[in-house]
């Protein structure tokens, strides 16, 4: 008993362990590829074949983790050019005021 109990601990964690160095992306994809498989399998199970369920499901949940995942960096980075524009419009109003930060610019 102990046995099994300490060989299913390695085996669930051992593929985790591997995830440590994966882009937010990355993870996503993973993530929807391994819950799409899980309730593909299910769901096939039920319906009479649980290996045909997984394999759609991983299919069709790696795919909406991956566009999840890209529409989410798209978004950062979105995020991120309109932060840098507004610190250079802020930093360029105080230069044109006569009264540059000295937190800096934009500030």
């Amino acid at each position: 008993m102990k046995r099994t109990a300490m060989a299913s601990v390695l085996v669930l964690a051992l593929p985790l362990a591997g995830c440590a160095n994966l882009s937010p992306t990355e993870q996503r994809t993973l993530t929807g590829g391994a819950g799409g498989a899980a309730a593909g399998a299910v769901i096939g199970a039920l319906a009479g074949n649980a290996a045909l369920g997984a394999a759609i499901g991983g299919a069709v949940g790696t795919a909406g983790g991956f566009l999840y995942g890209k529409a989410k960096e798209n978004e950062q980075n979105a995020y991120q050019q309109g932060r840098q524009q507004g610190y250079q419009q802020g930093y360029q109003q105080g230069r044109e005021q006569g009264q540059p930060s000295t937190y800096g610019p934009g500030y």
